[in-house]
């Protein structure tokens, strides 16, 4: 009898259990400014940008992340110049040298930069980034983050650019 009553109070507290519950959030909303440097890709002057990104922390120090730029930069090949629009959705991986209230990260990212002109451009990129985020709460970070392009299309040089970002972002 004290068997079945062990087994019964067994059963009782496996199925009466409550998920776990990680010490911090893994996942991440947020946006950020900056300023991209085409460095003349494709005729495009450098330009600030708006961007909304994401991440969804893996395992191990790993998030998965996504950046999506809007910006307007200069097409220098019109004459006059004029504004045009540029769309840059990015998504890649990172690895957070530490987790605590300070997190530094390295990562790498594939991006797609496609401008809007008298003819769309449309690049494929990789690049890889640094940055650095910290805490202000816990679940609110200030970040600031750099990135090294290489832009390769169809008939035409492989380009760079140089992007540097500053962001908040909330965590849930």
């Amino acid at each position: 009898m004290r068997t079945y009553l062990c087994a019964f109070g067994l059963l009782a507290a496996l199925l009466g259990a409550t998920p776990a519950h990680a010490q911090f959030s893994n996942r991440s909303l947020g946006l950020s400014v900056g300023y991209m440097d085409f460095k003349r890709t494709a005729g495009l002057a450098g330009t600030p940008f708006l961007g909304l990104e994401g991440s969804l922390y893996v395992e191990n120090g790993f998030e998965v992340v996504s950046l999506s730029k809007l910006m307007f930069p200069k097409d220098t090949f019109a004459t006059p110049e004029k504004r045009v629009v540029g769309l840059a959705p990015s998504i890649g991986i990172r690895y957070l040298l530490l987790e605590e209230t300070l997190r530094p990260y390295i990562g790498t990212d594939v991006s797609y930069l496609i401008v809007f002109k008298e003819s769309v451009s449309n690049f494929v990129g990789i690049g890889p980034n640094v940055g650095l985020d910290y805490f202000v709460t816990d679940s609110v970070s200030l970040g600031v983050r750099a990135q090294y392009n290489f832009y390769i299309a169809l008939n035409e040089d492989t380009q760079t650019s140089l992007t540097g970002s500053v962001g908040v972002a909330a965590y849930f």
